[in-house]
C-alpha cells in the first residue's frame, strides 16, 4: 500500500487546523492504519494533544519534524497527517507539498479569515505540485452557524473557487471538550455526537477516495 499524506493548512492562525488534523489522525487509527501525526507548528498543539491521549485508544505515532526539517515518516507508515503552522507559504510550503498528496484548507466565516484564505488558495494554484496534479486541494468550513449571515457569506466566498468544499462543521463545545482530554469525536459514543459525525462523513469519504 502506498502512503497517503494529508496536509492541513491555512496561513491564518486559529482557523481550526489542529482540530482537523487530530480528528483525521484518530479516524485513521480507528481504521487500523499505521498513522503518524506530524506537527510543523512551533506551538506544537498537536503534539501536546497526543501527550494527553489515553494509551488505551488506537495508537497514533509522531516523529521529529518541523517547518525547516521535512523528514520522511518512519518505515511502515501508511498514513500521515501534517498539522501546519500559521504563515506557511513560499519555499516552506513547497517543501511540505513534496510529502503531501492531499491538502485540506479550513476556513472560518470571518472577514479576515476569508481574505487570508483567498490569498493562500490563489498562491496554492501556482505551485508545481498542485498544477501538475501531484496534490489535490479541498476546503472545509469551520465553526459555522448555518443560521447566520456570516455562514451565507462564507458559502458565497467558497463558491468563487473551483475547489471541492467538503463540508461545514458547526461551532460546538464538543470539539473543545474532547481536545482537553486528548480525545476526538470519534472516541465518543456515536449517539453523543451524531450530528457532528454526519457533518464529518463527506471528509471521511474524501479520505477513503485517497486510497484509504
Amino acid at each position: 500500500m502506498s502512503m497517503s499524506a494529508f496536509l492541513v493548512a491555512n496561513p491564518k492562525g486559529g482557523s481550526g487546523k489542529s482540530t482537523l488534523a487530530t480528528h483525521l489522525a484518530a479516524y485513521l487509527a480507528y481504521r487500523g492504519r499505521r498513522v503518524m501525526l506530524g506537527d510543523l507548528d512551533r506551538q506544537q498543539s498537536a503534539r501536546a494533544w497526543l501527550a494527553l491521549r489515553p494509551a488505551t485508544l488506537p495508537s497514533i505515532g509522531t516523529w521529529e519534524i518541523g517547518p525547516d526539517h521535512i523528514a520522511r515518516p518512519p518505515k511502515g507508515t501508511t498514513h500521515v497527517v501534517l498539522d501546519s503552522p500559521a504563515g506557511l507559504h513560499g519555499k516552506a510550503l513547497e517543501k511540505v507539498l513534496k510529502l503531501a498528496t492531499r491538502v485540506i484548507v479550513p476556513v472560518q466565516p470571518a472577514l479576515f479569515d476569508m481574505l487570508a484564505t483567498r490569498h493562500f488558495l490563489e498562491s496554492l494554484r501556482e505551485l508545481k505540485a498542485i498544477r501538475k496534479g501531484r496534490a489535490t486541494v479541498a476546503v472545509i468550513g469551520m465553526r459555522v452557524d448555518a443560521r447566520t449571515r456570516a455562514a451565507a457569506e462564507l458559502e458565497r466566498f467558497l463558491a468563487s473557487f473551483d475547489l471541492p468544499v467538503l463540508t461545514y462543521l458547526r461551532d460546538t463545545q464538543n470539539y473543545v471538550q474532547a481536545a482537553a482530554q486528548g480525545l476526538t469525536l470519534f472516541d465518543w459514543p456515536p449517539a453523543r455526537v451524531e450530528r457532528d459525525r454526519e457533518q464529518w462523513q463527506p471528509i471521511l469519504d474524501w479520505v477513503e477516495d485517497a486510497g484509504e
